[in-house]
């Protein structure tokens, strides 16, 4: 038996039962998100944006504090809500992730000085009902239940112990996200349409999804997780149903982490959303969606390693690859940014290629140091404006180190973190999972990783060029210093800092939390 097998087997826990303390980060956020609901309904607006900051707040804090609470109780591991959710080591460092990136995303989301959101979600771009509401200052207060839904379906994804309840998260995450991604206050056609092309091809992936576990469902009579890791054991089944099932229910779980072939949303929803709404996709939707994709494969289809494996394979080479090589021909920053996301993407599939114990802790550390690191680095997009709006073309940021050299400085240490540059999280994260990568005897994997970083690392090394070697434009772009933005970026680059040089404690968490693996 695999370390992978008898990791899971050590952690099951065969008869479920409903601990709705388990489940209480979840349950905090999606009460919030309701309450947040109310307040649209029975406050007035000049009052909404007073009680809803703090809701939110209190809401991803109060979640934070309840899943290290959970952590340290040292609770054994077992399966909740009659067995439709799971409460294990990787789920808690997953949803403890997720809150605290949601709190610093948070932070670009409650900067009213930048004005990210449309004021009137229903005025048409350019009408007249528009330039009153914003002539008006009202705020699109929508944005924070919306957020806190969405929020809540991340945290109950990674956490789902079967399919049918994995499938109503990717739904209640997804939902809100296609909402938001249409609410740019500036480009607002560009906006609308990001938010078609997501809801569309989402809308498909979910049915590739939902129609792969009708397809397993057929075979093992269950979409319990542990339940058809049993069937795959007994190999009591139609081959012909489960591999189509594993396939169709694959794409859909690889859509969400935006991995090639099914990356083609990534690029258009990053550039048109609001760029509070597009960090907080590239940071907590991935780790979210990672999460479900691990205890997928390590729990109901641990078994059938020697069939995915390869398959896995091929994905994570392509990603890697194409998300390197695309991204050197891109001009808009945002667009740069999403191939970048692609191509992590391929990264931390080598992780999940491990099927170890250390592929997984290396994974969960990945997830921690790029969500911060990318955070900060939308952020500072936000910062660098024109008359237009956010400065978002290649060519608007030349020459942005001789005009704001902290500002600048800050943007490139966050390239070279993704670059995965000594004495950063990205290198930290990189060696991980790809040290795990070939101790799991996948080498040529990560030969092809370490040659995609390389070219990752010129189209990153060309943004700094721009800002530090070009003459800057006379009536180039300003960077506005908004407070919480600001906090949001010393965040970012502290994380990228701290996760760089003294990795070791959050590494012996990440191990900690996979001692016992996924219970099922």
């Amino acid at each position: 038996m695999s370390p992978l097998n008898q990791g899971v087997l050590a952690a099951e826990i065969p008869a479920p039962h409903i601990e709705y303390g388990q489940l209480g980060p979840m349950l905090l956020v999606f009460g919030v998100a309701v309450a947040g609901v109310l307040v649209e309904a029975f406050v007035g607006r000049t009052w909404r944006n007073t009680v809803q900051i703090p809701l939110a707040v209190l809401g991803l804090l109060g979640g934070f504090v309840w899943t290290i609470a959970l952590a340290w109780r040292g609770t054994p591991f077992h399966v909740a809500a009659e067995g439709a959710l799971g409460v294990d080591g990787p789920t808690l460092f997953l949803q403890g992730t997720i809150l605290v990136l949601a709190l610093v995303s948070l932070l670009l989301i409650v900067e009213r000085r930048q004005s990210h959101f449309t004021a009137q979600a229903s005025a048409l771009p350019g009408s007249d009902a528009e330039q009153e509401t914003m002539a008006a200052g009202i705020t699109q207060t929508e944005v924070y239940p919306l957020m806190m839904f969405a929020v809540g379906g991340m945290l109950m994804f990674p956490a789902s112990n079967d399919l049918l309840t994995m499938f109503v998260a990717l739904e209640v995450l997804s939902l809100p996200l296609y909402l938001l991604c249409g609410l740019a206050r500036r480009r607002r056609l560009l906006s609308q349409e990001a938010a078609v092309k997501y809801f569309l091809l989402g809308a498909f992936s979910s049915a590739f999804f939902l129609y792969g576990a009708a397809l397993l469902y057929g075979y093992a009579g269950s979409v319990r997780l542990s339940v058809i890791a049993a069937q795959i054991t007994r190999d009591a089944g139609s081959e012909t149903l489960l591999l189509a099932g594993v396939a169709l229910l694959t794409v859909g779980l690889l859509f969400k982490i935006g991995a090639v072939p099914f990356h083609m949303w990534k690029p258009d929803v990053y550039q048109g959303a609001p760029t509070p709404v597009t960090a907080l996709m590239a940071s907590c939707t991935l780790v979210s969606a990672f999460g479900a994709l691990l205890r997928v494969y390590y729990v109901g289809l641990e078994k059938m390693e020697w069939d995915w494996r390869p398959a896995m394979w091929g994905v994570a080479i392509l990603t890697m690859v194409i998300g390197a090589v695309i991204a050197i021909t891109q001009t808009d920053i945002k667009r740069l940014l999403a191939y970048s996301s692609i191509a992590h993407a391929g990264f931390l599939l080598t992780g999940l290629v491990a099927t170890s114990r250390e592929g997984l802790s290396s994974t969960l550390f990945y997830l921690v140091a790029y969500g911060f690191t990318t955070i900060g680095a939308f952020a500072v997009v936000t910062m660098v404006r024109d008359s237009g709006g956010e400065a978002a073309h290649l060519s608007r940021w030349a020459g942005l180190g001789k005009r704001s050299p902290v500002v600048a400085s800050v943007f490139a240490f966050f390239l070279l973190a993704f670059a995965g540059i000594p004495l950063t999280s990205g290198f930290t994260g990189k060696f991980a999972v790809f040290k795990a990568a070939i101790e799991g005897g996948a080498t040529p994997l990560v030969v092809v990783g370490v040659l995609s970083s390389a070219i990752a690392a010129f189209f990153y090394v060309r943004v700094i060029v721009v800002m530090f070697f070009s003459e800057p434009e006379a009536d180039g772009p300003t960077v506005v210093a908004a407070p919480a933005t600001a906090a949001a970026v010393a965040l970012g680059l502290t994380a990228t800092v701290v996760l760089g040089v003294l990795p070791q404690p959050v590494l012996d968490l990440a191990g900690t939390a996979t001692s016992q693996m996924f219970v099922r």
